[in-house]
């Protein structure tokens, strides 16, 4: 009887394909919700059937290479993936070990941070309470440990109000910067003036949107961004977004941002109907750490019936425009 041939790699690959999976799935999906990290990869591999070193040539072919003893180090809990290369890596593990994407980079808590930006993480309020609780239970459904490490470079927000003074789009643009290695998305956070449906969210490519939670009681909504790839220290991104009201389009009197992080430059605009303009505008600017120092001043409208306010260097806190018209 001759010898058999050496597997060819495509045979290597059918091979996994055959793997049994060893693990109740109940267990690994229960890993998946609560970690820790270094846990649920382990049993994730063992689940898939695959070898460190069959682990380690897989990324190879995927391009993003790390050692099978870096592997081996991440399910032992000895170390974790910080890095830009490291999250890619982690990235393309979920695709070869059947995984949904971020299953196990969802897991991982933000790196620990060093050098000034210790201070400036602890100056920065969490996203719940930049929002003084208003968002409710809706941040629960969406992955926050990334928002303290994006710094807003600029920030232009623009509203365009219906003739019957309802709120009818909303359009935002922002340059972020990552102070840490890591950010992978970006949530956006919303509140009408009223209760009532959601706003259509459509993001501008190549963000894609993630998890998306809502709450027409409080009018609020909340959803994730996601990047195409883990931002590495000091890289910037374009985010850009339109919140559209397809049905109800809610009666509006403001348009305001909570700030959770500084803010170098901030825009805000309104465009009014021609049908509706208004016969009082104001800009206001609450700062979070200290709101007696709210501050408030009149806006005039161009001949285009647009109005703006530009805020520089601002910390958390609250700015905006608001408007009323004769008996409101």
């Amino acid at each position: 009887m001759s010898p058999q041939p050496p597997l060819h790699p495509r045979d290597t690959e059918a091979d996994d394909a055959r793997t049994p999976r060893g693990l109740p799935p109940d267990q690994l999906s229960g890993l998946l919700r609560t970690g820790p990290f270094s846990e649920a990869l382990r049993m994730a591999i063992k689940g898939r059937g695959l070898s460190l070193s069959r682990l380690q040539d897989r990324l190879n072919r995927h391009g993003a290479p790390v050692t099978a003893a870096t592997i081996s180090a991440w399910q032992s809990g000895k170390s974790r993936p910080e890095r830009p290369h490291s999250l890619m890596a982690l990235a393309a593990l979920e695709s070869i070990l059947d995984l949904p994407a971020t299953a196990l980079s969802s897991l991982l808590a933000p790196p620990k941070p060093r050098g000034r930006w210790v201070n400036a993480a602890a100056a920065r309020p969490s996203l719940a309470e930049a929002w003084s609780g208003l968002l409710h239970d809706t941040l629960d459904a969406v992955e926050t440990r990334w928002t303290a490490h994006l710094t807003c470079v600029s920030r232009h927000h623009r509203v365009d109000i219906d003739a019957q003074g309802r709120e009818h789009v909303l359009w935002s643009r922002q340059v972020l910067r990552a102070e840490t290695d890591g950010p992978d998305r970006y949530i956006v956070s919303y509140q009408a003036d009223q209760p009532g449906p959601a706003p259509v969210l459509r993001p501008s490519s190549p963000e894609r949107v993630g998890a998306v939670s809502q709450d027409p009681a409080h009018g609020t909504l909340v959803a994730e961004l996601l990047f195409d790839r883990p931002l590495a220290r000091g890289e910037t991104v374009i985010v850009e977004y339109l919140l559209e009201h397809a049905v109800t389009r809610p009666a509006a009197h403001q348009a305001g941002l909570y700030l959770q992080v500084p803010v170098r430059e901030c825009v805000i605009e309104v465009r009014f109907d021609p049908m509706a303009p208004p016969t009082s505008c104001y800009a206001f600017h609450i700062p979070h750490a200290s709101p007696a120092e709210a501050r408030e001043r009149a806006l005039r409208l161009d001949a285009s019936l647009r109005t703006h306010t530009v805020g520089l260097d601002l910390t958390p806190s609250r700015f905006g425009i608001r408007w009323s018209w004769d008996g409101s």
